[in-house]
């Protein structure tokens, strides 16, 4: 069995590691997660993903990140644009590397598949191979040349499910994003869910089952482990927490007390859930 506490979870994640954290912007962030990895202390984390929000602006403001490999960043309407990261990245106090969001994923397949690179179309006209230093290759069969980025296989995959067994199987209900890819692409997966279910369960149908117990490190037992983002259908997003999170992280001093505070929310839901 893999079932592990949230403190437990987030030590495993070591200072300097890749990592890759399901969702996308304000959708099914593994919020809890990133707020005990926050309140660990963990710095110099490198987080590749196509399209981050509320999990970079909350590193960000920790002081957790060293580098951001995305797409865009950004918190979506109607909190716009993720201004703890932005702060991070306008000081120098973040590295920002900036692809394209099919880019990130072709990084992240290219690491799942065992590949050193994978070709990328549609980047000729735009500075961004330039930026992040993308390469160049000859297509053997055609002879043009074609950009190829390279394989990113991040340490760890966080990702926010809607069930999973205390093995690892977990099923994603809607779009599961790129948190299949991820789960694939990463050396090991800490997963944080909704629901805890029996293994019977994922036997049933195991066609919907989206990340395996092959690749699963760690399971969490964590209701509402998304909010104050969403997780479709389950519950919206939190618009008062958000903004009061946005209030808060403006200060060292507001942001600390944003993490206290929410332990023990956070911590409390768990523990009801036992």
């Amino acid at each position: 069995m893999k079932q592990a506490t949230l403190e437990d979870a987030a030590r495993l994640v070591r200072d300097g590691q890749t990592v890759t954290i399901g969702g996308t912007l304000s959708q099914r962030i593994p919020a809890a997660m990133v707020r005990e990895l926050a309140r660990a202390g963990v710095k110099g984390l490198h987080l590749i993903k196509p399209s981050p929000g509320f999990d970079a602006d909350v590193l960000a403001a920790a002081g957790a990140l060293a580098s951001v490999r995305a797409g865009m960043t950004t918190l979506e309407q109607p909190f716009g644009m993720a201004p703890s990261f932005r702060r991070a990245a306008e000081a120098g106090e973040v590295k920002v590397i900036e692809n394209a969001c099919p880019a990130v994923m072709a990084s992240l397949q290219a690491a799942a598949f065992g590949l050193p690179f994978q070709a990328v179309a549609g980047l000729d006209g735009s500075e961004v191979p330039e930026i992040s230093e993308f390469a160049r290759v000859k297509d053997p069969f055609t002879g043009d040349d074609v950009w190829v980025v390279p394989a990113v296989r991040p340490d760890w995959a966080i990702l926010h499910v809607h069930e999973a067994d205390l093995r690892g199987n977990a099923r994603i209900y809607g779009t599961p994003v790129w948190d299949r890819l991820m789960s694939r692409a990463a050396k090991r997966v800490i997963l944080t869910a909704e629901k805890i279910m029996p293994t019977e369960h994922f036997v049933a149908q195991p066609e919907l089952t989206v990340v395996s117990e092959l690749f699963v490190e760690a399971v969490v037992h964590a209701p509402m482990g998304a909010w104050p983002t969403a997780v479709y259908p389950d519950y919206d997003i939190d618009e008062a927490a958000m903004r009061r999170y946005l209030q808060l992280s403006r200060t060292p001093e507001g942001f600390r007390q944003y993490l206290d505070d929410t332990a023990a929310q956070d911590h409390a839901r768990i523990e009801a859930a036992a």
